[in-house]
């Protein structure tokens, strides 16, 4: 959107302080200002064109598009625009550095992005875009920390750790010449429950007869430093301590390493921290346990090196540990036993440029480690920013290795960088409004994991340049009563009106009210503006192609009738509630088309000949005709059986019309072909086309088209007849004797499969009564034995 205020146009977002010269303006712009719209205004000059604005329109109104502006004759030329700009305020090189080379570099000599300072002039709505560079440089210093769980279930990692010092600063030598090494401990808080508190144990925490140191939170055993001998020295005389519980206060050791950089000894250089443990860790709430309820303040607080706060201060979160370690620009490694591999991955997952390794049971692949972690680091880049003014975006894009181009999230990252490519970023800022002071603010970019960042100064057009040559007391503004500022009045204190004729003490309100009332009515303005001096200023609508107008703001370009949901059914404008339709529409909602070529049936008639074209739709007169040109008749008799008898007279001789051919059939054309593939077809013709086919009485088949075509009726017919052949008796005769024979043999058949069931169940019956039959087994009661015993009765035994 633009705002035209007078001759000179200007371009900017629109907010309060953006109408200050607009007089009583002020109120409504105001409110748009409220509804958070973003718009872009264009000034223009007054004198030259003192009517630009229609009546009862504020100088609001000016704000539209140039399009906008010039169908109301304001000329490109009185159109002021300005547009965003980019400046380079500092662009060195990227360093071209082999660690070969005999020189030697300072690391804030070293340059790994450009440019470094920009300076962006934002208008609202237009994002300016601009290229970073980004390149590993050769050879760069390396700081890497390690710090180690020294709870008893590290004694064995300890001993394998005391010549890391030389070890490592061999190993790194492949990658820099230029590597410092640190070391520091941790074991617990000393309070309980995370340590014993007895005096015994407060002296050696270990049981049986390990010796053992006095248990500590965090100490820094060995600046960063160079020689490698020296950390072997220290290292060699650390003892293990001991603790209660498992989760060990590791968080507390690396927020004392991200915030102390002084004690640290940290450069401005690729910072690396080494995170040693085979346990878990305490976080922000754990510290309730032991009464430490205050948040970690994220503070040094090193004293001899050691931590003395452990016992105030609680345990740090992980979101206050990504902050510190992000803005100290420290890159963690990880190195920890199989066991609590799930938990660190997780933990990795939150903390940008970080890694995670396995570390063995003993401590003795921490080298490989920490070289592998490093390589892996090292070849991804990603790009964040500081936290960005209200109203400002950015977005991002990738150049990579290989062309590969990422947008959105992956527009942040380049990955599988190695030493001395470059990878660069399409970075895009844009302001949709200015911020309320108005002042210029900065941001910066960098690479998460480097020092090196890049200050971009963000500078708004949020004045038009008309605003800085006002006029004050100026006679455009009744009699010097106000400032001439961009083609408007700004009034002085106490003075109303678009040209400051008006003084609030010298007028009433009723009096000027009434000036605002159509007809002597209650309504001001037609509630549709604001009275100001006795004049109507009609109110500005959120859509800004909505607009009320007239000397009451009782018309607008938007309460027409709607058709399609479109205002005035997209073919008319709107003009004080009423359709201006365009040429050939007409009705309330310009919804009527007076074009009659959507009723043209295929014959060429408006509606078939059968109804009346109305706003471009066919209304048909005859109830059995439809569609949308009245040529569909779903109850009309068919055109063929309609036609069918004329065609049978006058192609054959023969049918209902035989007799009366002559008189009936007069008006056909009739045009004989050998065969039905000579038949037209409806795709070849450019008018309706009927396909036929129709039986005489003896049942002969015949084929015909009908169409009309010059109002004459065309009748294509197949000049022989399809008649059915006769029956071939003998076929018949043998189907039905052997159909005969076939039924017989299957009668016969089943009358013998049932009664072998009948016998077999009646043989089974016999056996089964068989078996239960019972014998008499008594004797004949008609045999009489031949010999009759007679027992002699005087015998006595004797």
């Amino acid at each position: 959107m633009w705002l035209a205020i007078g001759g000179l146009i200007v371009e900017r977002p629109f907010h309060k302080y953006c109408v200050t010269g607009l007089i009583s303006a002020v109120l409504k712009v105001s409110n748009m200002a409220k509804s958070q719209r973003s718009l872009n205004i264009i000034h223009s000059v007054l004198f030259p064109t003192q009517n630009f604005l229609n009546q009862g329109q504020s100088k609001s109104a000016r704000c539209d598009d140039i399009e906008s502006l010039k169908s109301k004759n304001c000329t490109e030329a009185k159109i002021e625009s300005p547009h965003g700009s980019i400046k380079i305020d500092k662009n060195k090189s990227v360093t071209n550095r082999k660690k070969d080379v005999a020189e030697k570099l300072k690391p804030e000599q070293i340059t790994q992005i450009q440019p470094q300072k920009l300076t962006l002039t934002l208008r609202s709505g237009e994002p300016q875009t601009f290229s970073l560079k980004f390149k590993r440089a050769e050879d760069y210093p390396i700081d890497l920390y390690y710090l180690m769980d020294l709870s008893f279930s590290m004694k064995d990692d300890l001993e394998n750790v005391k010549n890391l010092g030389t070890d490592l600063m061999r190993e790194m030598q492949e990658i820099t010449s230029d590597f410092r090494i640190g070391f520091g401990s941790f074991v617990e808080k000393t309070v309980m429950p995370y340590i014993s508190t007895t005096p015994a144990r407060l002296i050696n925490p270990c049981t049986g007869n390990q010796n053992c140191t006095s248990p500590f939170s965090y100490k820094n055993v060995l600046k960063l430093t160079d020689k490698g001998d020296e950390f072997n020295r220290l290292v060699s005389q650390q003892q293990i301590s001991g603790n209660l519980d498992s989760p060990e206060g590791g968080f507390d050791a690396i927020m004392q390493v991200a915030v102390c950089e002084d004690q640290i000894g940290w450069r401005n250089v690729t910072r690396l921290l080494v995170f040693s443990t085979d346990a878990g860790f305490h976080f922000a709430g754990d510290g309730k346990l032991g009464g430490i309820v205050l948040p970690n303040d994220g503070k040094c607080h090193l004293e001899d090196n050691m931590y003395t706060m452990s016992h105030y201060y609680d345990y740090p979160s992980i979101a206050h540990l990504v902050q510190k370690l992000s803005d100290h620009n420290i890159q963690t490694i990880f190195a920890v036993t199989e066991e609590f591999q799930p938990v660190y991955k997780e933990l990795k997952n939150l903390i940008p440029k970080s890694a995670v390794g396995t570390l063995s049971s003993n401590s003795s692949n921490v080298i490989k480690l920490i070289i592998d972690a490093y390589n892996s680091l090292s070849s991804e880049v990603i790009l964040e920013n500081s936290r960005l003014p209200e109203g400002v975006s950015i977005t991002y894009k990738s150049i990579c290795k290989n062309g590969v181009v990422g947008t959105g999230e992956n527009g942040r990252k380049c990955s599988n960088i190695s030493i001395g490519d470059e990878v660069s970023f399409e970075i895009s800022v844009e302001a949709q409004k200015c911020p309320s002071h108005g002042k210029p603010e900065t941001i910066k970019i960098k690479p998460l994991g480097f020092t090196e960042e890049v200050e971009i100064v963000l500078k708004f057009i949020c004045e038009c340049e008309c605003s800085k040559g006002g006029e004050a007391n100026s006679e455009k503004c009744h009699e010097g009563n106000g400032t001439f500022e961009c083609g408007a009045c700004k009034c002085n204190e106490g003075r109303i009106g678009h040209l400051c004729e008006c003084s609030k003490d010298d007028v009433r309100t009723e009096d000027l009210d009434a000036n605002c009332r159509k007809d002597n009515g209650t309504d001001i303005c037609s509630n549709n503006g604001d009275c100001v001096c006795g004049t109507c200023e009609c109110k500005k609508r959120d859509n800004p192609n909505e607009i009320y107008s007239g000397k009451f703001c009782e018309c607008d370009n938007f309460s027409c009738d709607r058709s399609n949901n479109q205002l005035c059914g997209g073919h008319g404008r709107c003009e004080c509630k009423v359709c201006i339709c365009d040429a050939n529409y007409t009705g309330s909602a310009c919804d009527c088309s007076l074009d009659t070529s959507t009723c043209l049936a295929k014959n060429g008639q408006i509606c078939n000949g059968r109804g009346d074209c109305e706003c471009g739709v066919c209304k048909c007169t005859k109830p059995k005709f439809q569609g949308p040109t009245c040529e569909i008749c779903p109850t009309c008799p068919g055109v063929c059986t309609e036609h069918k008898d004329c065609v049978q007279c006058l192609a054959f001789e023969a049918g209902e019309k035989k007799d009366t051919c002559k008189q009936n059939c007069s008006d056909y054309l009739l045009i004989k072909v050998k065969d039905r593939d000579k038949l037209p077809q409806p795709t070849d013709q450019s008018f309706p086309l009927s396909h036929c086919k129709e039986r005489d009485a003896n049942d002969c088949w015949f084929y015909f088209t009908y169409a009309i075509r010059n109002n004459t009726k065309e009748v294509y017919v197949v000049e022989t007849l399809e008649c059915p052949a006769g029956p071939d008796i003998i076929p018949i005769v043998a189907g039905v004797v052997a159909g005969i024979v076939l039924i017989g043999l299957a009668l016969l058949l089943i009358w013998k499969l049932l009664m072998i069931i009948h016998d077999r169940r009646e043989f089974a019956k016999f056996e089964k009564e068989k078996m239960n039959a019972k014998w008499d087994t008594g004797e004949n009661p008609i045999y009489k034995s031949a010999v009759t015993t007679v027992v002699n009765p005087k015998y006595e035994g004797k």
